[in-house]
């Protein structure tokens, strides 16, 4: 049988995870544990790139995130998971890898002043910021990784990644590194109660272990087609954040009844809100109730990100062995 391909990836640790995370990113990760031999890891060092002032939610919103991804469905017995600051030898390869990139090479990272603009309130003139794909490039490369599940507007990172690696197998001429590919995922783009990009900051999330009681009140909140001010107005399901939800929890037939129903007057607002009230607490019950489950057996949540940890370290090590021969230190 051919061994598997690894992929990696992370996240920062935010704290609980809301449906965005959900459906961009962790659901298409159970899928991916079933195909591929999978890393994924809480990025606490990557969180002090942009929250080093204030770094005192870092450790809790560490194991919200695991709870969340266990909740969700990362078995450890298909996938490896861990914290980033538990394997040292990220540093170790991050701090080599930092003295053969080029400095041109981050200053045109189509993100460090994008996000410098977007966090104008917080100092981001550091040299951790500037140089965090250094360290997401050692992230990746440490493990020997195939490749990383991303998004469109996650290439650029990979590509910096790619010509880090080839850099540093051109100058050592070794072939540690293989030069991974990023694994476009088709994430659907799930709008905030409030129209806008779901996000903590905004206040606009369902979270994935909501319960039944906020599920109901925040889904009744949410912003509907502005065109139908009276329950007889048609209106125009594909400007509806509602009907965006519908897409993704509602079945066939009633997409197809509501967009219609919408479009013809046929069924009001508040209809349409109880029937996604309704599928989304019927699929997320399970998710909620292994959360709750966890949260009563945090110790062996601990146990199995240690053994994740120990399977990490193992295969950094004889990276770093690697690394150092082939630079000659």
């Amino acid at each position: 049988m051919a061994e598997r391909k690894r992929i990696l990836s992370g996240m920062r640790p935010t704290g609980r995870l809301h449906l965005g995370n959900l459906h961009g990113a962790l659901e298409n990760w159970v899928q991916l544990q079933n195909q591929y031999d999978c890393y994924f890891f809480v990025a606490d060092w990557h969180a002090l790139t942009t929250d080093y002032a204030s770094p005192e939610a870092i450790r809790e919103n560490t194991w919200d995130m695991f709870l969340d991804w266990l909740s969700a469905g990362l078995d450890p017995k298909l996938c490896t998971m861990f914290i980033q600051s538990d394997i040292k030898e990220h540093a170790e390869l991050y701090l080599l890898l930092g003295m053969i990139t080029p400095l041109p090479w981050l200053e045109r990272n189509p993100t460090y002043k994008e996000q410098q603009q977007q966090l104008d309130y917080k100092d981001l003139a550091t040299y951790g910021f500037l140089g965090y794909p250094v360290l997401q490039a050692a992230d990746i490369i440490i493990y020997r990784a195939n490749g990383v599940p991303v998004g469109k507007d996650q290439l650029p990172h990979i590509e910096l990644t790619r010509e880090i690696a080839r850099r540093f197998n051109f100058m050592y001429k070794s072939d540690i590194f293989p030069i991974p590919d990023g694994l476009l995922t088709d994430s659907p783009v799930l709008p905030g109660l409030d129209g806008r990009k779901m996000s903590k900051s905004y206040g606009n999330c369902i979270f994935i272990t909501e319960s039944e009681k906020d599920i109901t009140e925040k889904i009744s909140k949410m912003m509907t087609d502005p065109q139908r001010v009276r329950r007889n107005d048609p209106g125009d399901p594909e400007i509806s954040p509602v009907f965006a939800y519908h897409k993704l929890y509602s079945s066939p037939a009633e997409v197809e009844q509501i967009a219609d129903g919408c479009r013809t007057a046929g069924i009001g607002c508040v209809e349409c809100k109880k029937i996604l009230i309704r599928n989304v607490i019927s699929r997320l019950a399970p998710v909620r109730e292994r959360r709750l489950k966890l949260e009563g057996q945090i110790d062996t949540v601990k146990e199995i990100i240690a053994d994740g940890a120990a399977r990490a370290r193992r295969e950094s090590i004889i990276t770093m062995e690697l690394v150092r021969r082939a630079i000659g230190i």
